[in-house]
Formats: structure tokens, C-alpha cells, sequence
């Protein structure tokens, strides 16, 4: 039985990235062309989705005072680590790895609306850096429960749940979404 597998890669970075990546957005869709990545041909996945949130901040200080903070929370899906096995899959298993990209967006959101309610304290990085490892735990165990629930894109009713849900909970957060 093909197993398909889905790889989260989070990464905190305050410089961009040197490889070629891809913002998430409401007009893009992944095709195939976007999974540049070898395949691994002693994996049993057919496919293999890298993205991850992209975090930096800054802050303002006065006379050691945090006064201010400015952040960057980006959804990025990952070309160079991105694969798949091109005679196993079709449009399903597609919309299988998309999900996961959108599950990233989703967990953007929420870590930017959480980042939304950070008050200015001295104590402001840390609430950052708690608020952001946090959410990666958060959103690898949402990756995983996602994969296990559809049977890693086999289960078609579950399939489509999550596609549901995911979608509704990206409109609830609509107000997070990057500009």
C-alpha cells in the first residue's frame, strides 16, 4: 500500500531565505511544476509538501524600556524540498499536499491573532518566542492528526471533512491573513 507523507519544515529565520519559496496566498494553488525536490525513491511516500511559518520581530527600546515591537509572520512553501513521485499521484493526492500549505496558513493566523494580543512589556521577546514555539508544536500536531485522519489522503469523506475545515477556520481568521 503507497504511504503518502507530508513534511513540515519550521523555520525561524530574520533574513530571507537563499532558496526560491512561495508566499501563500488566496490566488495561488500548488501544481506539480512547484515540487522541484528529487524523490525519494526508498520512501514509501508519493509525495512530500515542505512548508513552514517564517517569524521575526523586532523592538523598539528607551532607556532599556520596551516601548514598541513590529513582527513578521510568513506562510512559505518550500520548491527545493518539495517532491513527489510523478507516475503515483493525480489531482487528489494535490489537493492532499495543498492542504497542508494551507494548514500553515492557518496556523499563521493564529499565531499572528495571538501576537495580535501581546501587550508591550519588558518581557516581550520572551512572550514572543513562548507564543511562536508553542504554535509549531501546535500546527506539527495538526499536520499529523490531518495525515492520520485521511489515511494520508486515502480516506476521501475525511479528506473533504478537512478540506472544510480547514477552509472555515482560514475564513474565521480572515482578519490574520497577510496583506
Amino acid at each position: 500500500m503507497i504511504r503518502l507523507l507530508a513534511l513540515c519544515c519550521f523555520f525561524v529565520g530574520f533574513s530571507q531565505p537563499k532558496e526560491p519559496v512561495i508566499l501563500w496566498t488566496d490566488a495561488v494553488n500548488l501544481s506539480w511544476s512547484n515540487f522541484i525536490a528529487q524523490p525519494d525513491s526508498t520512501s514509501g511516500a508519493v509525495a512530500v509538501t515542505a512548508s513552514g511559518i517564517v517569524f521575526s520581530f523586532s523592538v523598539n527600546t528607551n532607556n532599556d524600556n520596551v516601548i514598541g515591537f513590529k513582527t513578521e509572520v510568513k506562510s512559505q512553501f518550500y520548491p527545493n524540498k518539495s517532491w513527489y513521485k510523478k507516475n503515483q499521484v493525480d489531482a487528489h493526492v494535490l489537493a492532499h499536499e495543498q492542504l497542508h500549505f494551507d494548514i500553515t496558513e492557518l496556523f499563521a493566523r493564529k499565531f499572528r491573532k495571538r501576537i495580535s494580543q501581546v501587550k508591550i512589556s519588558n518581557k516581550v521577546r520572551d512572550r514572543l518566542n513562548a507564543i511562536h514555539e508553542t504554535i509549531l508544536k501546535e500546527l506539527a500536531n495538526f499536520q499529523n492528526q490531518y495525515d492520520n485522519e485521511t489515511d494520508y489522503s486515502r480516506n476521501k469523506d475525511k479528506q473533504l471533512q478537512w478540506q472544510k475545515r480547514v477552509r472555515d477556520e482560514l475564513k474565521e481568521l480572515s482578519q490574520f491573513k497577510l496583506e
